[in-house]
C-alpha cells in the first residue's frame, strides 16, 4: 500500500483518506494518482464503509498535478484513470479542504459531495493560464455546480478565489477555521454514515445520474483538447516561466 494516501476507517464508518505529499503540497505524481484509484475501489466494495473523507496532509489540499514526475504511460494514463474512479463512486464523499487547491486539486472538490473549507483557502483553476484546457470533466461540472457565466469568468481569467468567495460561489459548502474544517467535515460525514449504506448509494446515484453521462462526454472532449495543447509553444512557455518564477509572455506568439 502506497503512502502517499493514508488511509483510517473508524467504527462509525467513515474512511478517511489523506493527500500525503506535504513537502509537494501533495501535488499528484503516477504513484498517487494510482493509490488514489485504489482507495476508492476498495472503499466502494468494502460493506463498512459509508461515507468517505478527503482531506490533505499538511497545510495544503493539493496543488494537483506534479509537473516533475507526470511521465507517459502505456494505455490509459494513472491520471484518468483516478479521475473516472471518483466520477462513478457510488458513496457520499465529504471533502476538508485549506491551503493550496489548484488544478486537479480544485477540479477533484468539484466531484465531492459536502465541500468543507479552511479560512486559507486559496482555490485556482489554471488551465488557460498553462495554455491547456480544463480537465477531470470540470468544463461541465463547474458549469453544473455555479452557473455558466460564473463559470466562464473564472476559467477564462484562471483567477484565484478564496474560501469566502468559494462559499459565496457554491464550489464549497461552507467555511471555518483551518483548525477546525477536518472536524467538521467528520462530524458531518458520522452524520451522513448513521444512515443505511443502501439508501445512501442509491440516493447517490440518482442525484449523480443526470451529471454522469456529460461528465464522462466532457472528459473525453478534455483528453483531445490536452492532446492538441500540450507540448505547444503556448504551454511551454507558461510551465517555464513558473520553473523561472517570472510572469509568462504569450504575446510574443501574437505576432
Amino acid at each position: 500500500m502506497s503512502d502517499t494516501v493514508l488511509q483510517q476507517l473508524d467504527d462509525d464508518g467513515v474512511l478517511l483518506l489523506t493527500l500525503n505529499r506535504p513537502n509537494k503540497k501533495n501535488a499528484f505524481n503516477n504513484e498517487q494518482w494510482l493509490a488514489f484509484r485504489d482507495a476508492l475501489v476498495a472503499a466502494s466494495d468494502n460493506p463498512k464503509v459509508a461515507c468517505v473523507v478527503i482531506t490533505g496532509a499538511g497545510k495544503d489540499f493539493s496543488s494537483g498535478v506534479d509537473l516533475n514526475d507526470f511521465s507517459e504511460a502505456d494505455g490509459e494514463h494513472p491520471f484518468e484513470i483516478s479521475a473516472k474512479a471518483l466520477v462513478d463512486f457510488d458513496k457520499p464523499v465529504v471533502s476538508a479542504a485549506r491551503g493550496v487547491a489548484v488544478g486537479g486539486g480544485a477540479t477533484l472538490l468539484l466531484h465531492t459531495d459536502v465541500v468543507y473549507v479552511g479560512s486559507s483557502l486559496r482555490l485556482r483553476f489554471p488551465f488557460t493560464a498553462l495554455g491547456l484546457v480544463p480537465e477531470w470533466g470540470s468544463s461541465y461540472q463547474l458549469q453544473a455546480i455555479i452557473g455558466a457565466r460564473k463559470a466562464a469568468e473564472l476559467m477564462y481569467t484562471s483567477e484565484w478565489v478564496n474560501a469566502e468567495k468559494a462559499v459565496d460561489l457554491g464550489i464549497a459548502t461552507a467555511t471555518f477555521d483551518d483548525e477546525e474544517v477536518l472536524e467538521r467535515a467528520m462530524e458531518k460525514a458520522r452524520e451522513i454514515a448513521h444512515w443505511p449504506i443502501p439508501s445512501l448509494v442509491e440516493t447517490k446515484k440518482l442525484m449523480r445520474s443526470v451529471h454522469r453521462a456529460a461528465i464522462h462526454s466532457a472528459m473525453g472532449g478534455e483528453a483531445e483538447g490536452m492532446s492538441r495543447l500540450a507540448g505547444t509553444p503556448e504551454n511551454i512557455e507558461a510551465v517555464v516561466a513558473i520553473m523561472e518564477k517570472r510572469p509568462a509572455d504569450f504575446k510574443q506568439f501574437r505576432k
